[in-house]
């Protein structure tokens, strides 16, 4: 008989955390991407995969081709430096095809994703309180132009 024995209870205890280990180590090891870890920690092969995604964002340059007389009267006013795409969505399908793709055109709540008062805002960025600013039903487009906000039509 050995001088030290182990109960039964840690016997199972131990062969129980082994075997968790154990097929942790082979789920990660079959489960893991073999590009995993090639430019730090994530899939490497991610890279290829979204640089061959059809871009969904035309940029500035192709809302300009057509709406330059936009561009030129926001130039004057806050909403210069926000892109086109930023309210009115993806636009690269309507570069490509003008005449049969339409642009989306903004809902109210989206003045709201900036301009709803958060404490995070910088305090010059122009915020309200909606229930204390507009009570009505309407869009901010009524009392608003989204392209020249400072004027009131």
């Amino acid at each position: 008989m050995s001088p030290f024995k182990l109960p039964p209870q840690i016997v199972r205890l131990v062969i129980l955390i082994i075997a968790i280990v154990s097929s942790y180590a082979v789920a990660r090891h079959v489960m893991t991407p073999a590009s995993f870890g090639q430019y730090g920690h994530y899939r490497g092969a991610a890279l290829m995969e979204l640089a061959s995604r059809e871009p969904l964002y035309g940029g500035q340059k192709s809302c300009d081709e057509c709406h330059s007389d936009v561009r030129i009267k926001m130039a004057k006013f806050e909403h210069k430096s926000i892109s086109c795409e930023t309210c009115h969505g993806a636009a690269r399908a309507h570069g490509n095809d003008p005449d049969h793709v339409d642009m989306d055109k903004p809902a109210a709540t989206l003045c709201l994703r900036c301009h709803e008062v958060n404490g995070g805002r910088p305090p010059w960025m122009k915020q309200i309180e909606q229930s204390k600013h507009y009570t009505g039903q309407g869009k901010c487009t009524e009392c608003h132009i989204p392209h020249q906000p400072s004027e009131v039509p």
